[in-house]
């Protein structure tokens, strides 16, 4: 017996309202999280940094379920959980982590931009989705605008292992968004739970192995971060891309990771008095041209895998 999943499409072309209401809030946590995550490696290694974080996340999570009584996933889908959880917060952003000790933030923005390309490649490669121009388009016009958007960080050199670890660290995420997709059903809070709990392990793991020491933040300012970083930057931000990716279709869902340089941008003027440039103008312009044209206009309905009740 098989079903398919509620997709939240409407007539298979647009997503329905709460869909993009969630869309939105993905973009604005995201877009904040870069800053914060800055804030957060001032002061606590960065693969420590990150496994504190994930392993609360977690926690949270886990109380949530508890709490709502979600029963835990099992077989395919908690592979699926796993594996999502390995590529997307464990590889990903052990890889991610490490290239922001080196690389400006809009140079990794524009590494990550490749996100929506990559995964439209690999879920066409997996029969999720067709093959369409475009999404190509959509996805090289938002990469061109972030581009445009840091101009200035590009024309710094970056060492060739910091880059390549950003560009594999996309393609993990990519990935990751590939997998939950074609696997079971599970619940967003008990999905991300089990794929922050294993993930941690493995941040963990890797930061004994480069020998970061772990220690208790000092400053109250780090300790607000961090609880910024867990309750809304993780447990709210990667419950609703979940929610997302499981309503709209993988490509469509990642231009969360485009748009989230603009909202960082923004924040930097209205609170760090960074001037806007005709750089930020005429980047955000084809960001946002290139989103609507890759994810928001009428698209042919993608191709779901048949998923098999549990």
């Amino acid at each position: 017996m098989s079903s398919r999943p509620s997709s939240g499409i409407i007539d298979g072309r647009r997503p329905d309202r709460t869909t993009l209401l969630a869309f939105s809030a993905t973009v604005l946590i995201g877009g904040l999280n870069f800053m914060l995550v800055k804030l957060s490696n001032s002061e606590l290694p960065p693969l420590y940094g990150a496994a504190v974080r994930f392993s609360a996340a977690a926690l949270v999570f886990f109380g949530i379920a508890l709490v709502k009584k979600m029963p835990m996933p099992r077989g395919r889908a908690l592979i699926g959980s796993m594996v999502y959880g390995l590529l997307n917060f464990g590889l990903g952003y052990a890889l991610l982590y490490f290239a922001l000790t080196r690389l400006q933030v809009g140079t990794t923005s524009v590494i990550m931009a490749l996100v929506p390309l990559l995964t439209l490649i690999l879920a066409v490669l997996n029969g999720q989705e067709q093959f369409t121009w475009r999404g190509v388009l959509g996805g090289m016009l938002a990469l061109a605008g972030i581009a445009t958007l840091s101009l200035r960080s590009l024309g710094d050199q970056a060492p060739g292992l910091y880059m390549f670890a950003a560009f594999v660290a996309a393609c993990s995420a990519a990935e990751s968004s590939v997998v939950v997709k074609g696997f079971p059903r599970a619940h967003p809070v008990t999905t991300n739970g089990i794929g922050m709990a294993v993930a941690s392990m493995l941040l963990f793991a890797t930061s004994v192995g480069f020998g970061e020491p772990w220690l208790l933040p000092q400053a109250r300012s780090t300790w607000l971060v961090l609880a910024w970083l867990v309750i809304v930057g993780s447990v709210g931000l990667f419950g609703l891309f979940v929610f997302v990716i499981k309503r709209w279709t993988a490509s469509a869902s990642v231009y969360a990771l485009t748009l989230m340089p603009v909202i960082a941008v923004i924040t930097g003027s209205l609170f760090a008095d960074e001037p806007i440039t005709l750089e930020i103008v005429g980047g955000g312009m084809l960001v946002i041209l290139g989103v609507y044209i890759g994810a928001l206009s009428s698209r042919k309905p993608p191709v779901q895998p048949a998923i098999k009740a549990a």
